[in-house]
Protein backbone atom coordinates (compact mmCIF):
# COMPACT_ATOMS: atom_id res chain seq x y z
CA UNK A 1 0.00 0.00 0.00
CA UNK A 2 1.29 3.46 -0.99
CA UNK A 3 0.74 6.01 1.77
CA UNK A 4 0.58 9.36 -0.02
CA UNK A 5 -0.82 12.70 1.16
CA UNK A 6 -1.53 14.45 -2.11
CA UNK A 7 -2.96 17.78 -0.96
CA UNK A 8 -0.65 19.98 1.13
CA UNK A 9 0.01 23.73 1.41
CA UNK A 10 3.17 25.38 2.70
CA UNK A 11 4.48 28.93 3.05
CA UNK A 12 4.78 28.96 -0.74
CA UNK A 13 1.06 29.78 -0.68
CA UNK A 14 -1.31 29.99 2.30
CA UNK A 15 0.19 27.48 4.73
CA UNK A 16 1.98 28.37 7.96
CA UNK A 17 4.76 25.74 7.75
CA UNK A 18 7.73 25.58 5.40
CA UNK A 19 8.16 22.73 2.94
CA UNK A 20 11.13 21.51 4.98
CA UNK A 21 9.05 21.37 8.17
CA UNK A 22 6.30 19.46 6.36
CA UNK A 23 8.72 16.90 4.95
CA UNK A 24 9.85 16.14 8.51
CA UNK A 25 6.19 15.68 9.51
CA UNK A 26 5.70 13.26 6.61
CA UNK A 27 8.79 11.29 7.58
CA UNK A 28 7.55 10.98 11.17
CA UNK A 29 4.16 9.73 9.93
CA UNK A 30 5.86 7.07 7.82
CA UNK A 31 4.44 8.35 4.54
CA UNK A 32 5.72 7.18 1.18
CA UNK A 33 5.01 10.44 -0.61
CA UNK A 34 3.59 13.95 -0.41
CA UNK A 35 2.59 16.56 -2.96
CA UNK A 36 2.80 20.30 -2.36
CA UNK A 37 -0.34 21.54 -4.12
CA UNK A 38 0.20 25.27 -3.70
CA UNK A 39 -2.52 27.73 -4.64
CA UNK A 40 -2.16 29.11 -8.16
CA UNK A 41 1.60 28.68 -8.46
CA UNK A 42 4.28 26.20 -9.45
CA UNK A 43 7.17 28.37 -8.26
CA UNK A 44 8.22 25.58 -5.90
CA UNK A 45 8.91 23.02 -8.65
CA UNK A 46 12.68 23.54 -8.47
CA UNK A 47 12.85 24.18 -4.71
CA UNK A 48 11.52 20.90 -3.30
CA UNK A 49 13.22 19.57 -0.15
CA UNK A 50 14.96 16.21 -0.30
CA UNK A 51 14.10 13.18 1.82
CA UNK A 52 15.62 9.74 2.09
CA UNK A 53 12.27 8.10 2.85
CA UNK A 54 9.51 10.30 1.38
CA UNK A 55 8.99 11.04 -2.28
CA UNK A 56 8.33 14.78 -2.55
CA UNK A 57 6.51 16.18 -5.57
CA UNK A 58 5.13 19.52 -6.75
CA UNK A 59 1.59 20.17 -7.89
CA UNK A 60 -0.85 23.04 -7.60
CA UNK A 61 -4.45 23.89 -6.77
CA UNK A 62 -6.08 26.20 -9.28
CA UNK A 63 -8.76 28.51 -7.90
CA UNK A 64 -11.66 28.64 -10.34
CA UNK A 65 -15.30 29.73 -10.44
CA UNK A 66 -18.28 28.85 -12.62
CA UNK A 67 -20.04 32.21 -12.82
CA UNK A 68 -23.00 30.81 -14.74
CA UNK A 69 -23.82 28.26 -12.04
CA UNK A 70 -22.34 30.30 -9.16
CA UNK A 71 -20.08 27.45 -8.05
CA UNK A 72 -16.58 27.61 -6.60
CA UNK A 73 -14.21 25.01 -8.08
CA UNK A 74 -10.68 23.97 -7.11
CA UNK A 75 -8.71 21.87 -9.58
CA UNK A 76 -5.58 20.02 -8.47
CA UNK A 77 -2.79 19.54 -10.99
CA UNK A 78 -0.20 16.74 -10.73
CA UNK A 79 2.77 15.59 -12.81
CA UNK A 80 2.90 18.80 -14.81
CA UNK A 81 5.67 18.74 -17.41
CA UNK A 82 5.39 22.35 -18.63
CA UNK A 83 4.92 24.62 -15.59
CA UNK A 84 5.18 27.79 -17.67
CA UNK A 85 2.02 26.79 -19.58
CA UNK A 86 0.02 26.63 -16.35
CA UNK A 87 1.61 29.77 -14.91
CA UNK A 88 0.16 31.83 -17.75
CA UNK A 89 -3.34 31.01 -16.49
CA UNK A 90 -2.79 31.17 -12.73
CA UNK A 91 -0.31 34.02 -12.27
CA UNK A 92 -2.96 36.72 -12.80
CA UNK A 93 -4.95 35.14 -9.94
CA UNK A 94 -1.91 35.35 -7.68
CA UNK A 95 -1.39 39.03 -8.55
CA UNK A 96 -5.09 39.84 -8.15
CA UNK A 97 -5.21 38.14 -4.74
CA UNK A 98 -2.24 40.20 -3.56
CA UNK A 99 -3.81 43.43 -4.85
CA UNK A 100 -7.03 42.47 -3.08
CA UNK A 101 -5.14 41.95 0.18
CA UNK A 102 -3.42 45.33 -0.20
CA UNK A 103 -6.84 46.95 -0.62
CA UNK A 104 -8.04 45.20 2.54
CA UNK A 105 -4.97 46.45 4.44
CA UNK A 106 -5.65 50.00 3.26
CA UNK A 107 -9.23 49.79 4.52
CA UNK A 108 -8.12 48.34 7.85
CA UNK A 109 -5.53 51.09 8.26
CA UNK A 110 -8.15 53.72 7.51
CA UNK A 111 -10.16 52.22 10.36
CA UNK A 112 -7.32 52.37 12.85
CA UNK A 113 -5.68 48.92 12.79
CA UNK A 114 -2.25 50.22 11.75
CA UNK A 115 -0.82 47.31 9.78
CA UNK A 116 2.83 47.56 8.73
CA UNK A 117 3.00 45.79 5.36
CA UNK A 118 6.77 45.35 5.63
CA UNK A 119 6.31 43.18 8.73
CA UNK A 120 3.75 40.84 7.16
CA UNK A 121 4.64 37.27 6.30
CA UNK A 122 4.15 36.64 2.59
CA UNK A 123 3.50 33.61 0.40
CA UNK A 124 6.66 32.74 -1.51
CA UNK A 125 8.11 35.88 0.06
CA UNK A 126 5.94 38.06 -2.20
CA UNK A 127 2.18 37.60 -1.95
CA UNK A 128 -0.16 38.52 0.90
CA UNK A 129 -3.17 36.38 1.85
CA UNK A 130 -5.87 37.12 4.43
CA UNK A 131 -4.13 34.63 6.70
CA UNK A 132 -1.02 36.81 6.74
CA UNK A 133 -3.06 39.87 7.67
CA UNK A 134 -4.77 37.99 10.48
CA UNK A 135 -1.48 36.53 11.71
CA UNK A 136 -0.08 40.06 12.01
CA UNK A 137 -3.17 41.33 13.83
CA UNK A 138 -3.08 38.45 16.33
CA UNK A 139 0.66 38.70 16.96
CA UNK A 140 0.31 42.46 17.59
CA UNK A 141 -2.63 42.09 19.95
CA UNK A 142 -5.14 43.63 17.56
CA UNK A 143 -7.26 40.47 17.20
CA UNK A 144 -7.75 37.60 19.65
CA UNK A 145 -7.43 34.65 17.25
CA UNK A 146 -6.91 33.84 13.58
CA UNK A 147 -10.42 32.64 12.86
CA UNK A 148 -12.56 34.19 15.54
CA UNK A 149 -15.15 36.96 15.76
CA UNK A 150 -12.88 39.57 14.19
CA UNK A 151 -12.17 37.46 11.09
CA UNK A 152 -15.81 36.58 10.43
CA UNK A 153 -17.08 40.11 11.08
CA UNK A 154 -14.42 41.85 8.94
CA UNK A 155 -13.52 39.40 6.14
CA UNK A 156 -16.86 37.56 5.94
CA UNK A 157 -20.58 38.23 6.40
CA UNK A 158 -20.58 41.57 4.60
CA UNK A 159 -17.68 43.03 6.63
CA UNK A 160 -15.61 45.98 5.44
CA UNK A 161 -13.05 43.63 3.84
CA UNK A 162 -15.52 41.11 2.44
CA UNK A 163 -14.86 41.29 -1.29
CA UNK A 164 -13.22 38.91 -3.72
CA UNK A 165 -11.40 38.66 -7.04
CA UNK A 166 -12.23 37.14 -10.40
CA UNK A 167 -11.16 33.53 -10.85
CA UNK A 168 -10.30 31.30 -13.80
CA UNK A 169 -12.91 29.25 -15.63
CA UNK A 170 -13.02 25.62 -14.36
CA UNK A 171 -12.90 24.14 -17.85
CA UNK A 172 -9.88 26.30 -18.67
CA UNK A 173 -8.20 25.07 -15.49
CA UNK A 174 -8.57 21.43 -16.53
CA UNK A 175 -7.52 22.14 -20.10
CA UNK A 176 -4.34 23.98 -19.13
CA UNK A 177 -3.23 21.15 -16.81
CA UNK A 178 -3.77 18.66 -19.64
CA UNK A 179 -1.99 20.93 -22.13
CA UNK A 180 0.96 21.01 -19.73
CA UNK A 181 1.16 17.21 -19.68
CA UNK A 182 -0.37 16.79 -16.22
CA UNK A 183 -3.27 15.09 -14.48
CA UNK A 184 -6.31 17.15 -13.44
CA UNK A 185 -8.25 16.25 -10.27
CA UNK A 186 -11.35 17.94 -8.87
CA UNK A 187 -10.62 18.86 -5.24
CA UNK A 188 -12.99 18.41 -2.27
CA UNK A 189 -16.21 18.53 -4.32
CA UNK A 190 -18.20 17.80 -1.19
CA UNK A 191 -16.98 21.03 0.36
CA UNK A 192 -18.02 23.08 -2.65
CA UNK A 193 -20.98 20.95 -3.73
CA UNK A 194 -20.07 21.24 -7.40
CA UNK A 195 -20.83 17.66 -8.45
CA UNK A 196 -22.99 18.83 -11.35
CA UNK A 197 -19.89 20.16 -13.11
CA UNK A 198 -18.15 16.78 -13.22
CA UNK A 199 -19.60 15.66 -16.59
CA UNK A 200 -18.43 18.84 -18.33
CA UNK A 201 -15.02 18.69 -16.63
CA UNK A 202 -14.63 15.03 -17.60
CA UNK A 203 -15.45 15.93 -21.19
CA UNK A 204 -12.42 18.23 -21.38
CA UNK A 205 -10.01 15.79 -19.72
CA UNK A 206 -10.58 15.59 -15.96
CA UNK A 207 -8.62 12.58 -14.71
CA UNK A 208 -9.66 12.13 -11.09
CA UNK A 209 -11.68 13.13 -8.05
CA UNK A 210 -10.45 13.81 -4.52
CA UNK A 211 -12.26 11.32 -2.30
CA UNK A 212 -10.47 11.37 1.04
CA UNK A 213 -10.79 14.91 2.38
CA UNK A 214 -12.05 16.12 5.73
CA UNK A 215 -14.80 18.22 4.11
CA UNK A 216 -16.30 15.30 2.17
CA UNK A 217 -19.14 13.65 4.11
CA UNK A 218 -19.97 9.96 3.79
CA UNK A 219 -22.79 10.91 1.41
CA UNK A 220 -20.39 13.07 -0.62
CA UNK A 221 -17.96 10.16 -0.87
CA UNK A 222 -20.72 7.91 -2.18
CA UNK A 223 -21.54 10.46 -4.88
CA UNK A 224 -17.85 10.88 -5.73
CA UNK A 225 -17.42 7.11 -6.14
CA UNK A 226 -20.45 6.96 -8.42
CA UNK A 227 -19.10 9.73 -10.65
CA UNK A 228 -15.64 8.15 -10.67
CA UNK A 229 -17.06 4.85 -11.89
CA UNK A 230 -19.31 6.48 -14.49
CA UNK A 231 -16.56 8.63 -16.02
CA UNK A 232 -13.59 6.30 -15.39
CA UNK A 233 -11.83 8.70 -13.01
CA UNK A 234 -9.22 7.66 -10.46
CA UNK A 235 -9.53 8.69 -6.80
CA UNK A 236 -7.10 10.66 -4.67
CA UNK A 237 -7.02 12.21 -1.22
CA UNK A 238 -5.03 14.36 1.14
CA UNK A 239 -5.02 16.34 4.34
CA UNK A 240 -5.29 19.78 2.69
CA UNK A 241 -2.83 20.76 5.40
CA UNK A 242 -2.44 24.49 6.11
CA UNK A 243 -1.02 24.38 9.64
CA UNK A 244 -2.18 27.31 11.77
CA UNK A 245 -3.59 29.07 8.73
CA UNK A 246 -6.79 27.04 8.55
CA UNK A 247 -9.22 26.47 11.40
CA UNK A 248 -9.16 22.81 12.38
CA UNK A 249 -6.59 21.87 9.75
CA UNK A 250 -5.87 18.10 9.77
CA UNK A 251 -2.29 16.98 10.30
CA UNK A 252 -0.07 15.84 7.45
CA UNK A 253 -0.98 12.24 6.71
CA UNK A 254 -4.43 12.28 8.35
CA UNK A 255 -6.06 11.77 4.94
CA UNK A 256 -4.39 9.75 2.20
CA UNK A 257 -4.91 9.09 -1.48
CA UNK A 258 -6.85 6.08 -2.63
CA UNK A 259 -4.60 3.48 -4.22
CA UNK A 260 -5.94 4.14 -7.72
CA UNK A 261 -4.71 7.72 -7.47
CA UNK A 262 -1.49 6.95 -5.61
CA UNK A 263 -0.48 4.34 -8.18
CA UNK A 264 -1.38 6.59 -11.10
CA UNK A 265 0.43 9.66 -9.84
CA UNK A 266 3.27 8.32 -7.74
CA UNK A 267 4.81 5.20 -9.24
Amino acid sequence: MIKADMHIHSTVSDGSCTMEEIVVMAERRGLDGIVFTEHDTLSHVKKLPKSDTVKVAAGLEISAFDYEKNLRVHVLGYGIKEPETVEKLVHPTLEARHANSMKQIHILNQNGWEIDVEQLKKADGKYIYKQHIMDYLVSHGKAEELFGTFYYSVFKNGGICHFDIEYADPLAAVRVIKDAGGYAVLAHSGQQQNFELIPALAAVGLDGLELNHHANSDRDKQVIREYAEKYNLFLTGGSDFHGRYEAGSPAVGDYLAEQSGAEKLYL
